[in-house]
């Protein structure tokens, strides 16, 4: 897969999984677990540059005596999200296309 594509899908997955309920780094990678494997070393790159974009926010909160990073989507990530969802309606007819052009050899 194109190393840019996939870079625009995970970032979208993230901003996805933090979209309902604010979350932290381990807690991300369950809820994504589901559907695609993600490092921590990943995931974390990924949450700094949705950070300096504006689509996210993080704040620190002790836990168990630690201090834990907690991340939460802003306008900017929603509108991701919603933007994503558009491209993907084109990427999908593209894709029909593709498929059907392979079924009609």
């Amino acid at each position: 897969m194109d190393i840019q594509l996939k870079r625009g899908l995970l970032d979208v997955c993230v901003l996805a999984a933090i979209k309902d309920k604010d979350s932290y780094g381990y807690q991300i990678i369950k809820d994504m677990k589901p559907y695609l494997s993600l490092s921590e070393s990943t995931l974390y790159t990924i949450l700094k540059r949705l950070e300096t974009a504006g689509m996210l926010t993080v704040r620190s909160a002790e836990h168990d005596g630690r201090l834990r990073k907690y991340y939460r989507i802003t306008g900017v990530g929603i509108a991701r999200i919603e933007e994503f969802k558009e491209d993907w309606k084109e990427i999908l007819s593209i894709y029909r296309f593709v498929v059907k052009e392979e079924e009609n050899d």
